[in-house]
């Protein structure tokens, strides 16, 4: 690559520090590129490669509004490490953690650091998340839950009454925006036991790249400029995110906008000297507490505060859970236990699927969009999730507080049980809603719950075959709009269920109760090889998308566009998004360039075919994020393929080559 000029979005250092994280030096004229190699480069529309954060033609990071899809990507070839995130900065933090021998959990502490100033309209140091692990010296795999929690003080309607005994109005302005949807943090606490656990370098020296940004500013990008101007009136209630978030006048900062964040700096900081402990005791702690503990917003509104203590926050711990493993055909699938319901609810779509011949329905005319599904194999698909999420809706939750039948997820995933489900779907009529499996003598009432909207996924490989697969979120777009030191704090209290009982007053297993955590839908996947003798053989695949309640949905379709159809990770991450949650209603994402969504999709075989089968067909736009590694054979053994969701502005990074 010639030597080219760096723009004047960032300062001398930012770019020296992105220039030597990516494998260039510089040389006596800073803005000059000499690259050593291609390792962690992105590479531009011509082949060449290019420097994330360089502002050279075909930068990655550069700031473009959200398009909806961004058409001919192709699968990206690595040697031995990979990193796929929905941000080019993350990837580029991460990809240098992968450079220097770090394992896929250092690498995951840079990256969620990154994504936290970049995207903080859906992920952040005030967030909570899930995540898998698998080592490959130890050929195991271990989930870790980092939801958020409700407060000690809370009640099962602490969410619709101001008081149960005295005030029953509605918090306000809203239960969203309300100190009472922000639950303890969660992701500090993950990051720090995962990396205790798989990490190799220095903690304190996993936070350079995301400091860096903080201090020296980088470019607003296309969804986090939506976000901003979407939210700017909730905005307004906090002084700290007006601040940030908004100019002096009041009017959203907009694209491209250079956003400098020195209280985020500050704060990783102290997380990098001290540990986790610096946002869950000290003076951090007591902050977060007293912006939960607002009455009065910075418009003089009126805002209902919430209950935690500090007490809450110092007594808040990330868990190591034991996955949900089932098999799929010729291979194991792994995902996330509860308190997220995305795990069982994806493996027991597969679970259902697996006693059809999917193979033989796979799209048309495919390219490098994925191609066009056909009318069967979305049938079978959505029918399948719903009779999974009639389950969810009934029986998942924090299992710490709500056992699932027989006290196991087996009850729910065997074989004989998901048999009986599959027999239920009728080929040539849909069902509509499903009814949930039927388990003796269990009252329990159906919660329905479909958000977090602010997600973000990201998966990693590194040199040593260790895989990292992450969902991190604030809930919905913004979280509760309360910000302090630098970060915004989760609205996540509000994926428990609105009511605590049904209308027959049977408990909802996702009821809101004290130090419990919400049920999400987040599903971080990891597929294994089954071996002869039907253990977990060699890793294949790890995906996950954000999504909220649709995550499922989102998986599951790119589990089995890779699996059953032979689609390339690109392939499948760009596929159609079409799904169902337990209703009427199937999803066929109109945004998508292979779907005709004019009219309602009226002039779209596959959605008229699908109509004629009884669906009530949305052809409104996704927003997945899918992120993919697969193990591919090539002519000299094996590699790395990574695809990225063109929904979204990731990228894959990794020591990349040609093919």
């Amino acid at each position: 690559m010639t030597n080219k000029k760096i723009r004047p979005y960032l300062s001398a250092a930012l770019a020296a520090l992105l220039l030597t994280s990516c494998g260039g030096d510089i040389g006596s004229d800073a803005g000059s590129v000499p690259v050593k190699d291609v390792s962690c480069l992105a590479v531009d529309n011509s082949g060449s490669a290019v420097v994330v954060g360089s502002n050279q033609p075909g930068d990655p990071s550069l700031p473009e509004a959200a398009s909806g899809y961004r058409t001919g990507l192709k699968p990206v070839y690595a040697k031995t490490y990979m990193v796929v995130t929905s941000n080019a900065y993350a990837s580029a933090a991460g990809c240098k953690v992968l450079k220097q021998g770090g394992t896929a959990a250092d690498a995951a502490v840079a990256v969620q650091a990154v994504l936290g100033l970049t995207v903080p309209e859906a992920t952040g140091l005030g967030s909570g998340g899930v995540l898998l692990y698998y080592d490959a010296g130890k050929k195991t795999v271990q989930a870790y839950d980092g939801r958020e929690t409700a407060p000690a003080a809370a009640t099962e309607n602490y969410l619709r009454y101001v008081d149960d005994a005295a005030d029953h109005s509605l918090p306000v302005p809203s239960a969203r925006a309300s100190g009472r949807s922000i639950g303890t943090i969660g992701v500090p606490r993950l990051i720090e036991a995962l990396q205790q656990d798989h990490g190799k370098l220095q903690w304190k020296d996993l936070f350079g790249d995301a400091i860096t940004l903080a201090t020296n500013g980088f470019p607003i990008g296309g969804r986090l400029a939506s976000a901003i101007a979407s939210n700017a009136t909730s905005l307004k209630r906090d002084p700290d995110a007006a601040a940030y978030f908004l100019n002096a006048d009041g009017s959203p900062k907009v694209l491209g906008t250079v956003l400098k964040n020195p209280a985020y700096a500050r704060t990783l900081s102290l997380l990098a000297q001290n540990g986790a402990n610096a946002l869950y005791t000290g003076p951090i702690a007591q902050d977060i507490v007293a912006k939960i503990a607002v009455a009065r917003g910075a418009d003089g509104s009126a805002i209902t505060p919430g209950k935690t203590t500090v007490a809450d926050l110092a007594a808040y711990q990330a868990k190591r859970r034991e996955p949900v493993c089932t098999t799929y055909r010729t291979y194991w699938v792994c995902g996330m236990p509860p308190p997220s319901s995305g795990g069982i609810a994806v493996a027991s779509a597969l679970g259902i699927l697996e006693n059809f011949d999917l193979k033989s329905l796979k799209p048309t005319a495919i390219d490098l969009e994925g191609g066009k599904p056909t009318v069967a194999g979305v049938h079978l698909v959505t029918e399948a999730e719903r009779l999974a999420y009639a389950d969810r809706d009934m029986y998942v939750a924090d299992t710490d507080f709500v056992p699932l039948p027989g006290g196991t997820w087996d009850t729910l995933l065997n074989k004989p049980y998901l048999r009986s489900r599959a027999a239920l779907i009728d080929p040539a009529h849909s069902m509509g809603t499903a009814q949930p499996g039927n388990f003796g003598a269990i009252a329990l009432g159906v919660d329905r719950t479909l958000i977090e909207h602010g997600t973000n996924q990201f998966t990693i490989v590194d040199g040593q075959g260790n895989v990292l697969t992450a969902t991190t979120t604030v809930e919905s777009s913004m979280g509760s709009f309360h910000m302090t030191n630098g970060f915004l704090l989760n609205n996540q209290l509000t994926d428990f269920s609105a009511n605590p009982t049904d209308s027959n007053g049977n408990p909802v297993a996702n009821r809101l109760q004290p130090g419990k955590r919400p049920r999400s839908s987040m599903a971080p996947t990891l597929v294994f090889k089954q071996a002869a003798d039907g253990s977990k053989g060699d890793f294949v695949m790890a995906t996950g998308s954000p999504g909220g309640g649709t995550i499922p949905q989102y998986v599951l379709k790119t589990l089995v566009g890779t699996l059953d159809w032979g689609l390339d990770a690109q392939q499948s991450a760009g596929l159609v998004d079409f799904g169902a949650s337990n209703s009427p209603t199937t999803t066929v994402g109109g945004e998508h360039p292979d779907i005709n969504a004019t009219d309602n999709g009226a002039h779209d075989p596959l959605i008229a075919g699908l109509t004629a089968l009884g669906h009530q067909v949305s052809t409104s736009a996704q927003a997945s994020g899918v992120n993919t590694v697969l193990v591919v054979t090539s002519g000299t053994g094996t590699l790395l393929q990574g695809g990225t969701d063109p929904r979204r502005e990731g990228i894959v990074l990794g020591d990349t080559v040609a093919h």
